[in-house]
């Protein structure tokens, strides 16, 4: 059971370790309401998932810190493990796939953590992550399916209502649902009437068709700007699934136009390098694309780890 006390008990632990990331207004989206940008772009590794991976790996015995840890990612998830283990002391061996960009392997190499390529696709590397796990007995940190990292995500819904209580309405792009759960409870524990829009790409959305089905199911992992997003939540999800059914009040989808075309305005409206997945948000509000929007809005910028051909070839 996750609860209120749980989600400010890890802010206290991993605060020494975090960016107390900003809240920035939108001249531009703040047409006929209030719009501003929640920047875990800025994290000290490039997104939130920085978060949950310290919440883990804090909340480990002696014995298992010294085991070492595994994890399996298609980016972000591993550099928050590689970094929060590197700065903790901890062994990590990051599992990708070979759908993960080059740059993002080194990226988690250059944070200390050895990174092995493993199969086609995240679920084929997300298995074999759990192979190794229980063969050699070493924690495996998962990208969203565990309470901890749930509960160190949800540390970003504090800081949102601390910066801005007013706020009514929060949109969060969402992938396996450890982020949108963890800030959907951290806020509603509080303050039951703000509306939580989920956003995820329309290519391979595996919480929206699980939820439209009304179970976990798996979908094909497809190529997208959104990259981030992709992956299944797990046909044996344990949290997430039931979190994110109840407590979100929308979930809306955005196609690969849309998204390149959230990637340019929140450089050129917002001076922020973002990555597919953080561009999804802000176009919820650009498009009107949901009828939960209200006055007083925050929209997530969840990373910005994108690679600069990618994104030079995107704003140009």
């Amino acid at each position: 059971m996750i609860s209120l006390d749980k989600i400010l008990e890890a802010h206290k632990k991993i605060a020494p370790y975090i960016n107390f990331t900003p809240l920035i207004y939108s001249d531009f989206l703040s047409q006929n309401n209030t719009v501003k940008l929640k920047l875990e772009s800025l994290q000290i590794t490039g997104s939130f998932k920085l978060r949950g991976a310290l919440n883990k790996l804090l909340s480990l015995s002696k014995e298992q810190k010294n085991k070492g840890v595994v994890a399996c990612s298609t980016g972000n998830h591993g550099k928050g493990v590689a970094y929060a283990a590197n700065v903790l002391g901890i062994k990590s061996t990051i599992y990708m796939s070979t759908m993960v960009p080059q740059y993002r392997k080194e990226a988690i190499e250059a944070l200390g953590a050895t990174v092995e390529i493993v199969g086609k696709n995240s679920d084929e590397a997300d298995l074999y992550s759990r192979e190794i796990s229980k063969k050699e007995n070493i924690t495996l940190i998962h990208p969203f399916d565990d309470e901890e990292i749930i509960i160190g995500q949800g540390t970003i819904g504090l800081e949102m209502l601390k910066d801005f209580p007013e706020v009514d309405t929060v949109i969060i792009p969402t992938s396996g649902g450890g982020l949108t759960g963890g800030i959907a409870l951290a806020i509603k524990l509080q303050k039951p009437d703000v509306k939580i829009i989920a956003v995820s790409m329309a290519r391979g959305p595996s919480m929206y068709e699980s939820l439209k089905q009304g179970k976990p199911v798996d979908v094909e992992e497809l190529e997208t700007l959104a990259d981030c997003l992709g992956g299944s939540i797990g046909i044996n999800n344990k949290y997430t699934f039931k979190i994110v059914k109840d407590t979100i009040d929308d979930f809306v989808l955005v196609d690969e136009d849309k998204i390149a075309e959230g990637i340019r305005l929140n450089f050129f409206e917002h001076r922020l390098v973002t990555e597919g997945a953080a561009a999804t948000s802000v176009m919820v509000v650009k498009d009107n694309l949901s009828t939960n929007l209200g006055k007083n809005i925050i929209c997530l910028i969840c990373g910005g780890n994108i690679e600069s051909k990618l994104f030079t070839k995107i704003i140009s």
